[in-house]
């Protein structure tokens, strides 16, 4: 494996993404706003809208959409050297902003490194579905082979369908509008840049959990702790290398949840350009990938119950979001339809394409089973969620096994088709609440977010097991969820360990954080020819403790939203 390679590939990923969302942010900063928090919004919102931009620009005509890709990188240096010029943004925000910057790419550059750490940069996709789970399917793929399509062709001919089965119009187009924007920056191994570019953009979780943290005011401690936590979670891992595009879509409606579930909300639910940066990171999310509704609904009803916006903020959201989706929803209708296979999947539990409309099938399907058939469907979501007997099932396999390869790979099978025992040893979090309710000193910050948090989890979680259909085809295992619910209840997790018992966290949390990498470093499927690389191993590890010692860094970051 080239190391050197491999890191140019990802320098390279890290400046091209973040250039436009570092503009945006400097640019809002210049014009008054002041809170961290609402500037990483900012950022993230900017920088999907150029993807989706980027995305139309090329289905319009490919010479276009390098046009953009070339003014989107020349204007975003403008823009920051007019945001920077005279020292309209103070150095101590500067400071501020910094510091998720570079734990995202800390981050990124941990999980490539982790990922290569037995090689395969040669073979990356290959890699990536087999290096910390089971054969995982061809999604990663998707994006790269439809973005290449729009690439060469633009909306001249029919898209084919990938595998013979996937439709363009099948699966939402962010990451495909991510990759398209960056193609003309001379790729010359394609699928290693596009695997470098997936975990780029999986890991912007890390910029919006951050900003989450810091509106919910959470100790400097504690927001060290969560961050870490989370980067060496189940899912961070599994669904950061393995570049489906998952975690995007999190990490965008994660920018949303800080400042609609933070007492930033008290502000920003009355004003308007607030309502069309949260309208614009809810469409995104959905234009991430469609699970994402599973995290906008509980969202939505979180911060409705902390406090209802008036109708013209409503409005205005409903506004931003219809104007960024609508054109997708249209593709799928007249560009490539229909458009429903993974809706009528998952809503239907039919995952087999025919001429049937959506309703049509919903409606088939729901009669076919009948009132016994649709409460045991949806019994089955929750059982599934919980882990239920296949979880059993394979607790046993470990324990009867005496082997540790085993005992391993069947621990990451848990993790990664069950919700709650993805959070592995954090799930003691709500009864130490429950012991130390009646407790003196508890950090008011942590407890409520703690709460917030469990509410979330609570709401997507019934959300998600009544809406899915519920058979064996559309049952409620993980990866089709929304991601934002493990990371926000990993987070909450934490948040309520250290506001109960704040010094037993610390270690437990750094537990957890150990026996996830001991349970995902092995690698248990090296791919031929490929061997463990001293390299990766060093610059993985100087990535994971540079990203600790930097979010334990307390920033001072000022978090009110500004003018």
């Amino acid at each position: 494996m080239a190391v050197g390679e491999l890191l140019a590939t990802l320098a390279a990923h890290l400046l091209l993404s973040a250039l436009p969302a570092v503009a945006a942010a400097l640019c809002a900063a210049r014009l008054g706003v002041r809170g961290v928090p609402v500037l990483l919004a900012i950022a993230l919102a900017a920088s999907g809208v150029l993807a989706m931009l980027a995305f139309w620009a090329y289905y319009a005509d490919p010479v276009i959409g390098e046009s953009l890709s070339y003014l989107a990188l020349l204007g975003s240096v403008a823009l920051i050297v007019w945001a920077l010029h005279g020292g309209a943004v103070e150095a101590s925000l500067l400071r501020a902003l910094a510091t998720p910057l570079a734990l995202w790419a800390l981050g990124a550059t941990f999980l490539v490194f982790f990922g290569f750490l037995h090689g395969g940069s040669g073979e990356p996709l290959a890699a990536g579905a087999t290096r910390f789970s089971h054969q995982l399917p061809g999604d990663s793929y998707i994006p790269q082979f439809y973005a290449e399509w729009f690439h060469a062709h633009g909306h001249a001919g029919d898209p084919p369908p990938v595998f013979g089965i996937w439709l363009s119009s099948d699966r939402p187009p962010l990451q495909v509008g991510y990759a398209l924007s960056q193609l003309p920056f001379g790729w010359g191994d394609r699928e290693l840049h596009y695997q470098v570019l997936g975990v780029v953009l999986q890991q912007l979780w890390i910029v919006a959990l951050w900003a989450l943290l810091l509106a919910a005011r959470v100790g400097r401690v504690t927001r060290a702790l969560t961050m870490l936590v989370v980067l060496v979670s189940p899912v961070a891992i599994v669904s950061g290398f393995y570049v489906w595009p998952k975690l995007l879509p999190a990490a965008l409606l994660i920018a949303a949840a800080a400042l609609a579930m933070t007492p930033l909300w008290d502000e920003l639910r009355r004003s308007l350009w607030a309502a069309a940066l949260i309208g614009a990171l809810l469409a995104l999310g959905l234009l991430g990938h469609g699970s994402g509704v599973f995290g906008a609904i509980p969202l939505a009803l979180v911060a409705a119950y902390r406090g209802l916006p008036g109708w013209r903020w409503l409005g205005v959201a409903a506004i931003a979001l219809v104007v960024l989706f609508a054109p997708w929803s249209a593709y799928q209708k007249y560009g490539d339809p229909p458009g429903d296979r993974v809706t009528k999947w998952m809503l239907a539990g039919v995952s087999e394409s025919d001429d049937r409309g959506l309703a049509e099938t919903i409606l088939d399907s729901y009669g076919e089973a009948g009132p016994g058939g649709t409460i045991h469907n949806k019994a089955e979501n929750f059982v599934t969620m919980s882990g239920g007997g296949p979880m059993a099932s394979r607790i046993g396999n470990a324990y009867d096994s005496g082997d540790l390869e085993v005992d391993v790979r069947e621990v990451r099978a848990i993790q990664f088709f069950n919700l709650f025992p993805a959070f592995g040893l954090l799930l003691l979090a709500p009864f130490a609440m429950l012991a130390a309710r009646r407790r003196r000193g508890l950090r008011p910050a942590e407890w409520s977010f703690a709460l917030v948090c469990f509410a979330f989890v609570a709401v997507g979680a019934v959300a998600w097991g009544l809406i899915l259909f519920g058979n064996e085809a559309g049952r409620a295992v993980l990866h089709v969820g929304s991601y934002a619910l493990p990371i926000l209840g990993s987070a909450g997790a934490i948040a309520g360990l250290r506001a109960s018992f704040p010094r037993f966290a610390l270690f437990y949390g750094g537990f957890a954080a150990l026996f996830s990498l001991a349970i995902y470093a092995p690698v248990l499927d090296p791919l031929e020819g490929t061997s463990y690389s001293a390299a990766a191993i060093v610059l993985s590890v100087l990535a994971l403790a540079g990203f600790a010692a930097l979010a334990l860094r307390d920033a001072g970051a000022p978090v009110a939203a500004g003018d």
